[in-house]
């Protein structure tokens, strides 16, 4: 019994090492500190695209525009968007922009989305609601 007990005190004195050792924090931040790079660059720009009636909104760094031909353009404050719980960041995002009543843009990923007037299939769906008003498109990486 005191033999198993020593080496059971000798096996978490050995982990506690190698978890605190210099080596291994080097390590560990330089993996999340790439994790964090690949999710924050360039991937959030898109433009979502809807027809009948016709709109589009971009998004990037530096905003969220929303336009159509029937309404003046708005541009939102950039938010960063929730992403699914337990799902790979780049398969559905959520954007909550701020402003007067429920703004919401949802971009999800799907085998294919068709705008329904062209042949072009589009890796991403979108739903963006302006208060009251929901529209539905597709979406692509700008």
């Amino acid at each position: 019994m005191k033999s198993f007990i020593c080496y059971v005190t000798l096996l978490l004195f050995g982990a506690s090492l190698l978890a605190n050792s210099p080596s291994t924090a080097n390590e560990s931040s330089i993996n999340s500190n790439s994790l964090v790079v690949a999710e924050t660059r360039s991937s959030e720009e898109f433009i979502a695209r809807g027809t009948e009636p016709f709109w589009s909104v971009s998004v990037s760094k530096k905003g969220i525009v929303y336009s159509s031909p029937d309404t003046k353009q708005q541009t939102f404050s950039y938010v960063t968007p929730l992403k699914a719980e337990a799902r790979p960041a780049d398969l559905v995002r959520v954007y909550r922009l701020q402003g007067k009543g429920n703004n919401i843009l949802i971009i999800k990923k799907v085998d294919a989305c068709s705008d329904g007037m062209s042949d072009k299939k589009y890796p991403y769906s979108a739903v963006f609601i302006l208060g009251n008003k929901v529209l539905e498109g597709c979406a692509d990486k700008k």
